[in-house]
C-alpha cells in the first residue's frame, strides 16, 4: 500500500496527544522498554545484517557493535534527565520552567547509519514525549522499517501506542520533501544537499554537515599507540563515518617514524603513479567524488583503481600536495584513504587545516594527538569545529563513547559554518520547548556603580 503522509502524521498526532501529559515514571518506562529491545543482541545481528546487505556499506561485525554501543550510550545519558513537567526552579528569580514536547518529528536517515540512528533519536524522541515519524534513506529502507517494528513492538509491550513510531516503507525524494513540509519539526541526518531539501520544506529543523577530520600528530606522541588509534577509528566500518579521519597532518621532525608506525598498522603508501590511479577512480570527473568507493573494503578499491596492494593491507596512504579543491585528497573520502601531511609551524597547519575544512567539512569535527595541553587549547579557540577529540580514536570518540563525556548521538550538527542550527552532537535536548513562568520579585533596579562601575571608575563620566 503506497504511503499516505497525511495520514501517517494524524495517527501520530494522536499518539502524541495520548502521552503529551504523561509523568515521567511513565515515560523513562517507555524509553527503557524501547531501549532494551534495539539493544539486545539479535536485534543488533538482524539490524546490521540487512543495512550490510541492502547497502554494501560498511562491516556486519562493526553495526552489531555500533547499533548497541549506541543504543546504551543513548540510554545512559537519558538516565535522570528531567523532560517532564517542571524541569527547572530559580527561586530568587521567580521562576519555574516547564518543558514541552514539540509534537510529531520527521526524521530522515542515511544509508550509513540506516539502523543505528533510529535508536539515538528515537529514543530521544520518546524521551521528550515527540512522535516520530521515519524517512529512511532509498538504499536502506528494509533496515530502518526493521528497526522501527522493534520499537513499536517494545511500545506494545508497556502499553504505549505504538504510532509513536512510524515509518515511510517506499522511501523518495518527493516523499521526504513532503514528510518534513507534513511534520511538526525535522532532524535531517545527511550532506549539503539534504540540507537545502530540509530547508526548503520550510519547517524548524535541526541538520548536520559533512566531516572531514585532520588529525594533527606532534612530536610528543606515542608514535605506535596513535598509529593503533587512527587505525582502529578509520577501518571502523571500512571507513563509512563522518567522524572517521580524512587525514593525519605529523610533525616533520617525527614524519617517518609516523608513517611507518601506520604501516605497520596495514597501511599503504601509494606511490605518485599509484595515487593518481586512485584519483581517477575516486573522481571520475574530477569534482565528485565516486560513490561506489564508500565504505568498500581496500581490496575493492585498489581493484578497482588498478593497484596492486599487499594482501595485510588495512587501508591506502597518499601525500596531500595542496589544501582545497585542487587536490580532492584534502576533503572529505568516506573511504579506506587517508591523507598525509607534514608541517613544522603548529599554527600555521591549524590554518592549513581550516583551509582544507572551508573547502569540506567545516563546523564538524578535529582531532589531535600531544601531550601539550596549549596545543589542544588552541586548535580549539581557532579551529571552526564543534568537536576537539584529543589522544582517542576520533571516530569512536566524536559521537559519544564510554571513554570520554561527549553526548551519544548519530548526528553531529556543526553549527553555522555548515548551515546548520547548533554545533552540539543532536541528543533529547534539542526536542524540547520550554514555557517560562514567572512570578513577581522584589524590584531592583541597578545602579551605575552596578552596571558600569569598572568602566566608570577608568574612564570618568564623561
Amino acid at each position: 500500500m503506497a504511503d499516505d503522509i497525511r495520514e501517517m502524521y494524524v495517527r501520530a498526532r494522536k499518539a502524541f496527544e495520548e502521552v503529551e501529559f504523561w509523568s515521567q515514571e511513565k515515560v523513562d518506562e517507555m524509553v527503557a522498554a524501547v531501549g532494551w529491545e534495539w539493544q539486545k543482541p539479535e536485534t543488533a545481528v538482524a539490524l546490521a545484517r540487512l543495512a550490510v546487505d541492502e547497502s554494501g556499506i560498511g562491516r556486519y561485525e562493526d553495526k552489531v557493535h555500533k547499533v548497541q554501543a549506541k543504543t546504551r550510550g543513548t540510554m545512559r545519558d537519558l538516565i535522570g534527565q528531567k523532560t517532564c513537567g517542571l524541569v527547572r526552579e530559580e527561586p530568587d528569580k521567580g521562576l519555574r520552567i516547564f518543558a514541552k514536547p514539540m509534537g510529531v518529528i520527521a526524521n530522515v536517515v542515511p544509508c550509513t547509519n540506516p539502523e543505528s540512528t533510529v535508536c539515538c533519536i528515537g529514543l530521544s524522541t520518546l524521551k521528550t514525549r515527540n512522535a516520530m515519524i521515519v524517512s529512511p534513506h532509498p538504499r536502506t529502507p528494509g533496515s530502518t522499517s526493521l528497526a522501527v517494528d522493534y520499537g513499536r513492538k517494545a511500545l506494545a509491550k508497556v502499553g504505549a501506542p505504538v504510532d509513536l513510531m512510524q515509518c515511510i516503507q517506499e522511501p523518495s525524494r518527493e516523499m521526504t520533501r513532503d514528510l518534513m513540509a507534513g511534520c511538526d519539526f525535522a532532524i535531517a541526518t545527511g550532506g549539503a544537499a539534504l540540507v537545502r531539501v530540509v530547508y526548503d520544506a520550510g519547517k524548524p529543523c535541526h541538520t548536520v554537515g559533512a566531516g572531514n577530520v585532520i588529525s594533527i600528530v606532534d612530536e610528543t606522541a606515542d608514535f605506535k599507540a596513535v598509529a593503533a588509534k587512527i587505525v582502529k577509528s578509520k577501518c571502523a566500518n571500512n571507513s563509512a563515518s563522518c567522524s572517521s579521519e580524512n587525514a593525519v597532518a605529523i610533525e616533520a621532525s617525527v614524519y617517518d617514524e609516523m608513517v611507518d608506525a601506520l604501516r605497520a598498522e596495514g597501511g599503504h603508501l601509494c606511490s605518485e603513479a599509484e595515487r593518481e590511479k586512485l584519483r581517477t577512480y575516486m573522481w571520475p570527473d574530477g569534482k565528485t567524488l565516486n560513490r561506489d568507493i564508500v565504505a568498500k573494503p581496500v581490496a575493492y578499491i585498489a581493484e578497482h583503481a588498478g593497484i596492486d596492494i599487499p594482501d595485510s593491507t588495512r587501508f591506502l596512504m597518499v601525500v596531500g600536495t595542496e589544501a582545497g579543491p585542487k587536490d580532492r585528497f584534502s576533503g572529505e573520502k568516506i573511504s579506506l584513504t587517508l591523507t598525509l601531511w607534514q608541517w613544522t609551524d603548529f599554527s600555521e597547519m591549524v590554518e592549513r587545516m581550516k583551509e582544507m575544512q572551508r573547502f569540506s567539512g567545516e563546523g564538524h569535527s578535529s582531532s589531535i594527538h600531544t601531550q601539550r595541553d596549549e596545543r589542544k587549547v588552541e586548535l580549539a579557540l581557532k579551529a571552526n569545529v564543534g568537536r576537539v577529540n584529543c589522544n582517542m580514536p576520533h571516530a569512536a570518540a566524536n559521537s559519544g563513547s564510554w571513554f570520554n563525556g561527549q553526548p551519544t548521538t548519530d548526528s553531529l550538527g556543526c553549527g553555522s559554518w555548515a548551515g546548520n542550527m547548533t554545533t552540539d552532537n543532536l541528543n533529547w535536548r534539542h526536542f524540547l520547548n520550554y514555557t517560562w513562568l514567572s512570578d513577581p520579585i522584589p524590584e531592583h533596579i541597578p545602579t551605575d556603580d552596578e552596571l558600569f562601575g569598572d568602566y566608570l571608575a577608568k574612564y570618568g563620566r564623561d
